[in-house]
């Protein structure tokens, strides 16, 4: 299992355990809900006996009251409204101060609609109904598990920002100061093979095919140097030039045909058309297209077909690098991206994600898997713009 199957996997666990804490916690909140609002049921209950019992006394009646009163204005939470059996109100406790007849109106036709059943009373031989609903206090209480789950995800969502910011600039710094230590490195012994050829090339006893062996080993040292170039202007803003699609691309070819087995096939456009002129660092644009081709023959496994095509939209110029090799699934499309993500034996899973720094972050493009069929082939896009 490589790091990134790991990843996968512990985001499905932190998923869960989050889903489950928020679960149990909305699930705790809601039984705390339903034992308030049985508690405001049975306050309810007895309010309404006392108010029955008040209001059910004749007018000379001297009994003690107390009790019943107290319970009355012992009510400062749940709203109430009382009408008569034609549905004037007769009395409203609990909506706030200095409300208004509409505004009182306005709510008892809420409490119809969603509110809980009237309690039907006879008040001295006259229908009285009495509308009450849940309390503010339990009506924010049901709510409370929504504003905690946006308040745990916006935290949650915050954090991981702020850790992938941190981690990614720590990743940068690395990054570039392993490419700035490799050119330095690379620098000194080139330095060094440029001396000794010079010095051979020199010498009385070299021979036609001693002079032909320098001549490779020069464009060996040449190709050392533009790779040490590459290294070196990671980390930094390379410089942007004009330069012709097909001619770059005919670059790459020609050095990659050399290299890849006699019966893959390089089918690129030709660098006799009409030029599309981009803006773009040949060197780093170069390195891309060859890690690219790399990977193709890689996927291919020596036999196959590798093309290249150029259209133009209104913004951008694609580029489309196609081989026919083994696919790659639809869930790694991302994947094969990340640092340190490879399939094969030995490699360390830098090409990709160097590439799709070169095109992202110095030309302000974009490079992403177009199209991807198992035992088929696959498809790299690249976009620039004009």
């Amino acid at each position: 299992m490589n790091i990134y199957q790991r990843k996968s996997r512990w985001k499905i666990y932190l998923a869960v355990v989050g889903i489950t804490i928020i679960g149990l916690s909305m699930g705790y909140t809601q039984h705390i809900a339903s034992k308030m609002a049985q508690r405001e049921r049975d306050a309810m209950d007895i309010w309404v006996g006392a108010y029955e019992f008040l209001n059910n006394l004749p007018d000379n009646s001297d009994a003690d009251v107390t009790f019943q009163s107290d319970i009355m204005a012992g009510n400062q939470h749940i709203p109430v409204i009382v009408t008569d059996g034609n549905g004037e109100i007769q009395l409203a406790n609990n909506f706030g101060d200095n409300v208004s007849d509409a505004y009182i109106a306005k709510q008892l036709e809420k409490i119809k609609k969603s509110g809980h059943p009237p309690i039907k009373l006879d008040i001295l031989g006259e229908v009285t109904f009495i509308y009450y609903k849940n309390s503010i206090i339990l009506d924010r209480l049901r709510f409370f598990p929504i504003i905690q789950v946006f308040l745990i995800a916006a935290f949650i969502s915050l954090g991981y920002l702020g850790f992938s910011n941190a981690r990614r600039a720590e990743q940068n710094r690395v990054w570039v100061g392993m490419a700035k230590e490799t050119a330095h490195q690379l620098g000194t012994p080139i330095s060094a093979m440029i001396a000794w050829v010079e010095y051979l090339r020199t010498q009385d006893d070299m021979t036609p095919s001693h002079h032909e062996i320098l001549g490779e080993l020069e464009k060996d040292i040449v190709r050392l140097e533009l790779i040490a170039d590459r290294f070196s202007k990671i980390g930094s803003a390379p410089e942007l030039k004009e330069a012709n699609i097909f001619d770059e691309l005919l670059k790459v070819k020609e050095y990659m045909e050399k290299r890849a087995s006699r019966k893959v096939r390089f089918v690129f456009p030709d660098s006799r058309q009409e030029p599309v002129l981009i803006k773009i660092n040949a060197h780093l644009f170069e390195w891309v297209v060859e890690n690219l081709i790399r990977n193709a023959l890689d996927a291919m496994e020596g036999e196959g077909e590798i093309k290249a095509e150029v259209s133009q939209e209104v913004h951008h110029v694609a580029i489309d690098i196609t081989d026919s090799g083994k696919g790659i699934p639809t869930s790694m499309f991302r994947t094969v991206f990340q640092p340190g993500f490879t399939t094969k034996q030995r490699g360390w899973g830098l090409g990709l994600s160097l590439a799709k720094r070169i095109i992202e972050n110095y030309h302000r493009g974009k490079i992403f898997v177009k199209r991807s069929d198992p035992g088929r082939g696959t498809t790299f896009t690249i976009k620039l713009p004009k």
